[in-house]
């Protein structure tokens, strides 16, 4: 994971660098996302992996598959992607590329993951914290998991905050074992 991540960093950069000089931000993370979509297909994984077709065969496919949804610079960029054998990355490119988008925009998604579903007074004091914390503008995801016991798991960015039961259980387990 982390090779494919650290192949996909230059690819991200100069396609965010691209978009936003041409002010195409979300034009350009649509075409990431379709992209991305097309070449995990578990068909297309095949075909990418196939030593019958050639690199432009490759993108040529994409392309069609992707149609009219693709500009110009987004074709090119699969071919360019295809020429380097980089079309396998498409969704790290993607990932990366949408991150570095949120923080041009000031925006960071964060997720809560908790034992119980949050109230609406809760959702708002988090969203409030980490935008001081933070200072960016937040979009909360909200989504429960029971084997956290109690408690919450807040993650945006970098940033992970672990107050559920379970994890105090085995950090605690870890201390004692030490």
């Amino acid at each position: 994971m982390a090779e494919t991540i650290t192949v996909a960093r230059p690819y991200a950069q100069a396609a965010f660098e691209y978009a936003d000089a041409q002010h195409l931000l979300q034009e350009w993370a649509d075409m990431l996302v379709l992209m991305a979509t097309v070449v995990t297909d578990k068909d297309m994984a095949v075909l990418l992996d196939s030593p019958r077709l050639t690199e432009q065969q490759l993108s040529d496919l994409i392309i069609e598959i992707c149609g009219d949804k693709l500009s110009d610079k987004g074709a090119n960029f699969v071919r360019v992607l295809a020429a380097n054998r980089r079309l396998g990355v498409i969704p790290d490119i993607a990932a990366l590329y949408e991150i570095q988008r949120q923080a041009a925009e000031g925006l960071i998604k964060a997720d809560l993951v908790s034992a119980y579903p949050a109230t609406e007074e809760q959702q708002a004091r988090i969203i409030e914290s980490l935008h001081r914390r933070l200072g960016k503008q937040i979009e909360l995801r909200c989504s429960t998991d029971a084997s956290l016991i109690g408690g919450a798991i807040i993650r945006a960015g970098d940033l992970v905050i672990d107050g559920s039961v379970r994890g105090k259980l085995q950090r605690l387990g870890s201390a004692l074992s030490h």
